[in-house]
């Protein structure tokens, strides 16, 4: 990922790992300034890492001058993140000319387990 440097999300250690027009993996450590007291990745950086790597991907199905914005999140999630990374894998569910829907599966990369499972909704915005 390119991100300023000193920039939130450099800091957080979010990286790409696969970056296509379908399809895009980015994936962030378990680090113990980032986890609860039991020792897993805090819930709402789990939700920043779903709702980056989805927007990043929706952001690449629109047209020259437009834009994407969440409209709608839903996470479920199903299990801890404590070996880490977490790894997101974004895919487009459907790219329209308004909304485009994105699903994105977080794994404990270090476990190889599912932790969470989200859906995204996100409105297409046309240049000002």
């Amino acid at each position: 990922m390119q991100t300023t440097p000193g920039h939130l999300l450099g800091q957080m250690g979010f990286r790409d790992v696969l970056d296509t027009d379908d399809e895009l993996i980015v994936e962030m450590d378990n680090r113990p300034d980032l986890t609860n007291t039991r020792g897993a990745l805090q819930g709402g950086l789990v939700a920043t890492l779903v709702d980056i790597a989805a927007g990043r991907l929706a952001g690449r199905h629109v047209g020259p001058g437009q834009d994407v914005t969440t409209a709608d999140m839903n996470i479920h999630y199903l299990a801890p993140i404590v070996a880490g990374p977490a790894r997101a894998v974004a895919t487009i569910v459907r790219a329209g000319r308004r909304l485009i829907v994105t699903s994105v599966d977080v794994v404990d990369a270090g476990r190889d387990r599912l932790a969470a499972r989200a859906t995204l909704s996100f409105a297409v915005l046309d240049s000002r």
